[in-house]
């Protein structure tokens, strides 16, 4: 399960309903740490009934297959931590201090600047396949107005990103995180730095 050294394969497509859709259903072509992203998603989810919202070729919609060798159903919260602090790398590389909010955001101070989808393929009690989805938001700058607390890391920068190259420094960050999903030292390293940046809004339950 240990990614290459170089950048994990990324597929580009102009549009997609939904990124996990598009992974789940070329996940027998896809190698283990294939990203597919798209420059517009018109269908895009979050959480629960959410949706995620983004304007086309501004930021980063994007899905990753994660192909475990040894997780079990009872682990699946090692990917989210995993996935969370390759996010949190990848944002402080650029000066950015993140938090992680329970169960899959992340926050920069009081503002959400990326939210996750994680989807697990079952097999017994072992997971074949993840699909984590990953809406980033990059360069965005205007929000409709039901959205509570969105901001981009152009807002908190000032600077302008190109997507691709941002995608493939991004997924490098997070896949070098799921390497350590392959040792047991690995394991408890991530799960003590995903809760040490970990937090609750009142009344969440883990």
């Amino acid at each position: 399960m240990t990614p290459s050294k170089s950048s994990p394969h990324i597929i580009w497509l102009d549009t997609a309903e939904s990124t996990n859709r598009t992974l789940r259903q070329r996940i027998r072509e896809c190698d283990n740490m294939s990203v597919i992203a798209t420059v517009e998603q018109t269908a895009g989810r979050g959480q629960g009934t959410h949706t995620w919202y983004s304007t086309k070729g501004l930021n980063l919609t994007f899905s990753i297959l994660l192909n475990p060798q040894d997780l079990l159903t009872d682990d699946m919260l090692l990917i989210t931590c995993a996935t969370t602090l390759g996010i949190r790398d990848y944002l402080l590389e650029k000066g950015v201090e993140a938090r992680i909010k329970w169960p899959n955001d992340i926050w920069v101070g009081s503002k959400k600047i990326c939210g996750i989808l994680i989807e697990n393929i079952l097999e017994g009690k072992q997971i074949r396949h993840s699909i984590i989805g990953i809406g980033f938001n990059l360069n965005e700058e205007r929000w409709p107005d039901e959205l509570p607390n969105p901001v981009s890391l152009k807002q908190l920068t000032g600077v302008h990103y190109d997507p691709a190259e941002e995608l493939e420094d991004l997924s490098s960050k997070i896949c070098r995180r799921f390497a350590l999903l392959d040792t047991s030292n690995g394991r408890s390293s991530l799960q003590e730095e995903f809760e040490k940046y970990l937090f609750r809004l009142a009344g969440e339950q883990p």
